[in-house]
């Protein structure tokens, strides 16, 4: 056959079953994916032989960036493939169940077969993969400690917090002006909890990205002529569970998320 061109091409040889083995919502889903370089032709089981020889001729995408992250997801998946999961899952704060290694990120289950494969009721996105993959492969184990720090006070926030402040900080501090009730939002759908009163801000919220890496959510409201203000708090024993730039990376994709959830809801 000749090159693919569209993702509906690579989407008419799928079973179409949405059976979620790839870790997607459905099979148009896996088909995108595919079609951008992003996932790779084995995370979909059931797919007949003879169609995944026609599918082999699908381009790889034009962006160099785009196709150095599958790689480098693609790697990560491999190495979590190598993991005694079953062994992991009391270290990593998660649990065994079924064949697979259950993990809490924002409330939501994410599950992660033998195969390195993550699954969820949720979309599976690159920001939430690569750092659960990362975390699974290097966490300590470490529990948090109640010592909360900004990034720039993390042993290796030097070379992010200026680039974490812009891009993390600064976007979500304008997403709660324009829609306040976001921060009482995320402690319902995303399981935080409100922190305790004695934070000296006018709304603290505790989340769990992952569950040894508890973030703090600081407002203050304008007030008296005084913009409002936004910061983000890690437990001090962040960087023993999770690497600093996938920190920035998790960081960064959540933010994005709760953009896109104050333009449904918000105002």
């Amino acid at each position: 056959m000749p090159p693919v061109k569209s993702h509906l091409e690579i989407y008419k040889l799928l079973p179409r079953t949405n059976c979620r083995q790839c870790g997607l919502a459905s099979c148009l889903a896996f088909a995108v994916a595919v079609m951008q370089g992003q996932r790779p032709l084995a995370d979909c089981p059931p797919l007949p032989p003879l169609a995944e020889a026609d599918l082999a001729m699908a381009p790889q995408p034009a962006n160099p960036l785009a196709q150095d992250q599958a790689r480098a997801l693609e790697q990560l998946r491999e190495q979590v493939a190598g993991l005694d999961l079953p062994a992991a899952a009391q270290r990593v704060g998660g649990r065994w169940q079924d064949g697979r290694l259950l993990v809490s990120c924002l409330g939501k289950d994410f599950a992660v077969d033998q195969r390195g494969v993550i699954t969820s009721d949720c979309h599976v996105n690159p920001w939430v993969s690569a750092p659960l993959y990362r975390y699974l492969l290097g966490s300590a184990g470490r529990p948090p400690q109640g010592t909360w720090l900004p990034l720039r006070d993390l042993p290796g926030g030097d070379d992010w917090w200026r680039l974490f402040g812009q891009r993390c900080e600064k976007p979500l501090k304008q997403v709660v002006d324009g829609y306040t009730e976001l921060l009482q939002d995320l402690v319902v759908i995303f399981a935080g909890r409100p922190a305790p009163a004695s934070f000296d801000s006018d709304i603290a919220v505790v989340l769990n990205p992952l569950p040894l890496l508890p973030m703090l959510l600081c407002y203050w409201r304008p007030e008296d002529g005084m913009e409002s203000d936004l910061h983000l708090f890690f437990d001090a024993s962040a960087e023993e569970n999770l690497a600093i730039e996938a920190i920035y990376t998790l960081g960064v994709g959540m933010v994005t998320m709760f953009e896109k959830i104050a333009r449904t809801h918000g105002r």
